[in-house]
């Protein structure tokens, strides 16, 4: 059968036991983006005061808000609009409280409110029962992005050559189930190549490609690019060009300063020797004269 239509925030149909509680709350992200096209994660938490429930003792639905019989997911496929069907899926575990759906290949008419409900079924028939808890004041919105997402190069500073140097690139998106792949148009086997992925805030990440390499003077006025591909295969870039600066080569001065001071010392050595041998040879003359 059919789910009832919901009156009103956690409304509950049916009679609720007092073995299960007396209120069930839900938290569903409430305006979130997605990349048409691509995909995207609606998080969704669901608790109850009772004692524990499995998985199996539970159904989540994902309906429209107006038209709770319009349903975007059910575990029985037959049930969901046929726009829908093959494109969602739950990703938490409901007896773990996680009731997120993740929605694949989005489209323009992909439009909401999207609220969720959780029914209790008989453990042996996998039959609803009539505790059914709807959350119509908490649906998610989404906002349909066309546009393909900026990358973020950083920081943009001037190299030098022979000293470690650090680029990072990154971009906010909305599907943690299917990561963007970032990738650098210089991959040389020198460099270092290091990935992070951070979780913003309710529903947007940011995935990070942080380049590590030591410049040579050849990467002058080199251009790297950074591309992420999202789910669906778009691509966005962001180029740079690489300014190097060379190091000091005072070699020039160096070199002839060194040869200038080691000329000084051997004339000095010789000068010494001179005056030396001058030295020796005048008192052996003055001592031959005494003896005549």
């Amino acid at each position: 059968p059919h789910p009832q239509q919901p009156l009103k925030n956690s409304t509950k149909v049916g009679i609720c036991s007092s073995v299960l509680g007396e209120e069930w709350t839900a938290n569903v992200v409430k305006s979130i983006d997605a990349l048409v096209g691509s995909c995207v994660v609606l998080p969704c938490t669901v608790s109850h005061p009772g004692t524990y429930l499995s998985t199996s003792r539970l159904r989540g639905i994902w309906h429209r808000k107006d038209k709770s019989n319009e349903i975007f997911y059910h575990e029985d496929s037959t049930k969901i609009l046929d726009s829908f069907k093959g494109r969602t899926r739950l990703l938490g575990n409901l007896g773990q409280n996680n009731c997120t759906l993740e929605i694949i290949q989005v489209k323009d008419h992909d439009n909401g409110p999207f609220c969720f409900r959780i029914e209790l079924v008989r453990k042996d028939t996998n039959q609803p029962t009539k505790e059914k808890y709807s959350f119509v004041e908490k649906c998610a919105d989404i906002t349909m992005i066309h546009d393909k997402p900026q990358l973020k190069l950083g920081p943009i500073k001037t190299a030098t050559q022979g000293k470690p140097y650090t680029l990072t690139c990154s971009v906010h998106h909305t599907c943690p189930s299917h990561l963007p792949q970032i990738k650098w148009s210089r991959e040389r086997k020198d460099d270092d190549i290091t990935e992070v992925h951070k979780h913003i805030h309710s529903g947007v990440w940011e995935a990070e490609s942080i380049l590590s390499f030591v410049p040579e003077e050849k990467d002058d006025e080199s251009e790297l690019t950074c591309t992420a591909t999202f789910s669906g295969g778009i691509k966005s870039e962001a180029k740079f060009t690489l300014n190097v600066k060379r190091q000091q080569n005072y070699n020039h001065i160096i070199i002839p300063a060194v040869a200038v001071a080691a000329t000084a010392v051997i004339f000095g050595l010789f000068c010494v020797l001179m005056v030396k041998k001058y030295n020796m040879w005048n008192r052996m003359s003055r001592l031959s004269l005494l003896q005549k």
